[in-house]
């Protein structure tokens, strides 16, 4: 027994040796995914369309933090469709709104264990959005409304290969949960 347990920690040793960080600087990856549980709108208005949100990141800096941690950045778009609708005097209001979120991202990532980089950052951007109100006989589309979008996020992406990963990120942004693919280059 206490053979197997040295031969398991020389392995488990030997691991952490050769294992290379799942983000370093250069690397470049593409995430695409899709939330659950959005922070816009409120009672009474349903998802036409679900967050999706596309992102893009480059690793800047590496060999922080006894060689597992890095920085990196790069920008996000995303997308969601909700509609709210009202009945007054027999005429039903439909109030189609439409946010569109870009903007630049940072991340701090650090590697606990071996295929799986976890992370914390910032988004700093804009939010566009829009209406379309209609009773269903006209439409009329007022201005379109929008700011300053700002969120903060924790994920993971897990490397099932060296470019292929599965993805979540908690956080307050277009969802309070997003889930996907990351894809390496």
């Amino acid at each position: 027994m206490r053979r197997l347990l040295c031969m398991a920690l020389v392995a488990l040793g030997c691991m952490s040796v050769n294992a290379q960080n799942a983000f370093n600087k250069g690397d470049k990856v593409i995430s695409l995914g899709v939330g659950l549980g959005d922070f816009i709108g409120g009672s009474g208005y349903s998802t036409s369309i679900p967050p999706i949100a596309l992102s893009g990141e480059v690793g800047i800096v590496d060999g922080l933090i006894n060689d597992r941690a890095s920085i990196g950045v790069g920008g996000y778009v995303a997308y969601l469709s909700k509609k709210y609708e009202q009945n007054i005097m027999s005429t039903t209001l439909s109030f189609d709104y439409t946010y569109i979120i870009f903007g630049a991202r940072g991340a701090f990532h650090y590697q606990f264990v071996d295929k799986l980089d976890t992370y914390a950052g910032v988004l700093l951007g804009y939010n566009a959005a829009s209406v379309d109100l209609s009773d269903g006989d006209s439409s009329y589309k007022p201005d379109a409304a929008g700011g300053i979008a700002y969120a903060t996020y924790v994920g993971a992406k897990y490397y099932f290969t060296p470019n292929f990963a599965a993805y979540a990120e908690l956080g307050y942004g277009i969802a309070a949960l997003e889930l996907g693919v990351a894809i390496k280059f």
